[in-house]
């Protein structure tokens, strides 16, 4: 039987952001690009450096990037990607993934004067991503099935190819979840915090969305 590294209770509880889908085979979100900013200028900037509370740093970095300071973007880049990527991961192919991110960063930096609380640009961001996934599935001509991936995979498909292909067959909000958690690595309270999510909200999806992946990982070891 497929071992997870994970169960949902201590995906809750460890407060470890550490992948447990291996990384090596499933790609995470990318590094910002260029046009975002440099780092170090977050990293210089001892009033926005000092902050404690995550919310208090995402609304002082919002209100300086419309101050005009667009390095700082970069930081919000760090910190949002992995949600952003995650989102997608869940709902469209992986080819598609990577360019639609670098893609809804650059939207979100184009309208972001249109966000009226600069303490949920998580939230914000998170919506325009399911909204750009929903969009790609409008588009499309041919139906994409999530779940295609894993009926054409070969011998040769990675487990971590294959529990991916089978969460991305789970209800939206189990999925997007557990890919949150498993392959971008992130932990309960940081998906609640920048998904707007109640932490419970996030412990019952956790809790639910683990429960059927190994139901389904179980049926599918008995069947091979």
């Amino acid at each position: 039987m497929y071992e997870l590294e994970v169960t949902a209770d201590v995906l809750v509880m460890t407060g470890q952001g550490k992948a447990a889908i291996d990384q090596r085979h499933i790609e995470v979100a990318p590094q910002a690009p260029p046009g975002f900013g440099r780092l170090e200028s977050f990293e210089s900037s001892e009033s926005i450096g000092s902050l404690e509370s995550p919310e208090c740093l995402e609304s002082t970095l919002v209100r300086a990037v419309l101050a005009g300071n667009h390095d700082l973007f970069g930081r919000l880049y760090q910190l949002y990607a992995p949600l952003v990527h995650g989102i997608l991961l869940a709902r469209l192919p992986r080819s598609e993934v990577e360019d639609l991110v670098q893609d809804i960063f650059l939207h979100a930096l184009r309208k972001l004067h249109t966000l009226r609380d600069t303490g949920a640009f998580g939230p914000w961001i998170a919506m325009i991503a399911r909204n750009r996934a929903m969009d790609f599935h409008r588009r499309s001509r041919e139906t994409i099935e999530l779940s295609d991936d894993l009926h054409s995979a070969d011998s040769s498909q990675s487990k971590a190819e294959e529990i991916l292909a089978i969460i991305c067959t789970l209800p939206d909000a189990y999925r997007e979840t557990l890919v949150l958690r498993l392959v971008e690595g992130m932990t309960g309270p940081e998906i609640a915090n920048r998904t707007g999510l109640t932490p419970a909200s996030v412990r019952v999806n956790l809790h639910r969305g683990m429960k059927l992946l190994r139901a389904k990982l179980t049926f599918k070891e008995g069947l091979s």
